[in-house]
């Protein structure tokens, strides 16, 4: 199945999105950090084929997507969910699957609980509901801790971009290099890419945005959280090297129809690290959009 590229013009941007399948069962794939639309080339094809349209944008401050804002305001997950909303509105899909790794996840997580549109499914890639994330940390979960200790260096301004991005953005090369388990798909050519899309003007600055919109604002991060009440299925690679597979405690307390899949031996780049696993999972659980 072919995907496409094309830009939709929605809620003030002019997003890339990748594209694979037709119809009106909308299957919207929200990629993570420090990744792009890129990250769900495994799974767009798949998805076309169980009848959904498949859309991966890249987001806010990401990859082709225009323009990127430079405050820190800008990132918030109120503004970011207004994105999703509006990008399911240009789709005009019917009926919604959200598909979320990591910081997409996150979103994807905020988005549900908020009821900002109406799902049809919720599928959550190695990232714990805020909620219980809060939690963790507030209870001294020094594990952890020690995991996230660049959400708080990325709080410094202007130092982490540059980090990232010097020597050709070698730090990122390193953070999908370098964590993954199983390297196969994390040659030379996919460094290259989200190398390229982390040094495009003003993206790395507001990528690492996100991070500090959700420490120093919070927002709708923060909560209330009802549960969400929509069939919600989460894939966790265990290797996860950034987040404790000890996070998914708890996350039944504010999920109604929750659905865990674990995968022993896969990193936190789940989906592009194991395709082979994810998406039989995938084809299992979601009804497809003839269902």
């Amino acid at each position: 199945m072919t995907i496409i590229t094309h830009f939709i013009d929605a809620n003030g941007f002019r997003f890339a999105v990748d594209e694979a399948g037709s119809g009106e069962h909308l299957a919207l794939c929200l990629h993570g950090f420090p990744e792009s639309r890129f990250s769900w080339r495994f799974q767009l094809p798949e998805l076309a084929m169980m009848g959904y349209r498949a859309w991966a944008p890249d987001l806010r401050g990401y990859g082709e997507t225009e323009p990127k804002p430079a405050g820190v305001a800008d990132y918030l997950i109120d503004r970011l969910m207004e994105d999703v909303g509006a990008l399911i509105d240009a789709s005009g899909a019917e009926t919604v699957t959200l598909i979320g790794h990591d910081w997409g996840a996150g979103l994807a997580w905020a988005f549900a609980t908020n009821r900002v549109r109406p799902l049809e499914r919720l599928v959550i890639m190695n990232v714990p509901h805020p909620a219980v994330m809060m939690e963790s940390m507030r209870k001294g979960n020094w594990a952890q801790l020690r995991r996230s200790w660049y959400m708080f260096f990325f709080q410094m301004p202007g130092i982490p971009e540059r980090m990232m991005t010097a020597s050709d953005a070698r730090a990122i090369r390193r953070a999908f290099h370098g964590m993954a388990v199983d390297k196969t798909n994390f040659g030379p050519e996919v460094l290259d890419r989200y190398a390229l899309d982390a040094q495009r003007p003003g993206a790395m600055r507001g990528m690492i945005n996100w991070y500090r919109a959700a420490m120093r604002l919070g927002g709708k991060m923060r909560g209330p959280w009802p549960v969400i009440e929509t069939p919600t299925l989460i894939i966790w690679g265990e290797e996860d090297a950034a987040l404790g597979v000890e996070l998914l405690d708890g996350t039944d307390d504010y999920v109604r129809d929750l659905t865990i899949r674990r995968l022993p031996g896969v990193s936190h780049w789940v989906q592009q690290e194991a395709p082979q696993k994810v998406n039989p999972i995938l084809y299992e659980w979601l009804p497809g959009a003839g269902a």
